[in-house]
């Protein structure tokens, strides 16, 4: 177990007028992901989310429903897991550009992606739920990747 170790996240499904709110990282612009980021030492997964959302996005999320939990090896001594909670006041991310965000260096792009646009959404298996109508559920969804 040297030098291995866990990484929490929690992320925003942020749905609105049939379209999702996702972003853009510097590190690798090549992909999409849901807004949120690491759990630090002493909060829980959804104190987690709210700090990030506020930071990067501006905004106060309220969170609603887990809807997934996604657990993935990141190379081959980081074992990540992660949160999908969704987000009830998703109208108020319509016009974030000139709202004031402290971690804004983080995002390089946030963009409202519909089920037809072509990008890639990590993880997969959730953007083929969203492209087929099934992203909300009434049960919790668990993606496991290797």
């Amino acid at each position: 177990m040297e030098n291995k170790k866990f990484v929490i996240r929690c992320r925003a499904i942020i749905f609105d007028e049939g379209k999702l709110l996702v972003v853009k990282h510097p590190h690798d612009t090549s992909f999409v992901a849901l807004p949120g980021g690491h759990l630090e030492w002493g909060e829980n997964i959804k104190e987690v989310l709210s700090r990030e959302i506020k930071e990067e996005l501006g905004v106060d999320p309220e969170i609603g429903r887990l809807l997934y939990i996604n657990n993935f090896m990141d190379g081959e001594n980081i074992q990540s897991i992660e949160f999908f909670f969704e987000i009830l006041n998703s109208s108020e991310y319509k016009n974030i550009e000139n709202i004031t965000k402290t971690h804004a260096h983080e995002i390089t792009e946030t963009l409202w992606v519909g089920s037809s646009d072509l990008v890639t959404l990590r993880p997969k298996e959730l953007w083929e739920d969203f492209k087929t109508g099934k992203i909300f559920s009434d049960q919790i969804r668990y993606i496991k990747n290797h």
